[in-house]
């Protein structure tokens, strides 16, 4: 009975060494980087890492444009706000004698100040 139990445990043990090659040739080609699964989780993190980079390219460059769209509606507003009084200075302008009296009607003449972002405008008759 003895013998039975040594042949029976000598071929499982066969039988689990075998399986151990097969696992681990199998293992080998999954890990290959050429064809394998290997290779595909490398392009993949490659990939990963491109995405990454453009990301943050992307963030950077969103971040200074809307700084630069900020900065350019303010200055919309500074010039709405000069104009509507410009505007609302006309309205105070007594009525000049129409252009059969020989009178010259007032003009506005805008110049640019030497300072970038402050304009000056003047009213020249």
């Amino acid at each position: 009975m003895e013998l039975i139990s040594d042949i029976l445990l000598g071929a499982g043990a066969l039988g689990a060494a075998v399986y151990c090659i097969v696992l681990a040739k199998r293992l080998k080609r999954f890990n290959q980087l050429e064809n394998g699964m290997g290779g595909a989780i490398a392009v993949l993190s490659a990939q990963v890492d491109d995405m990454t980079k453009a990301l943050q390219k992307a963030q950077s460059t969103s971040a200074s444009s809307a700084a630069t769209l900020q900065a350019l509606t303010d200055r919309a507003e500074k010039a709405t706000e000069r104009l509507e009084l410009l505007l609302a200075s006309l309205h105070d302008l007594p009525e000049s004698p129409g252009p059969e009296d020989g009178a010259r009607r007032p003009r506005v003449v805008r110049r640019r100040a030497r300072h970038e972002g402050h304009d000056s405008m003047e009213a020249a008759e």
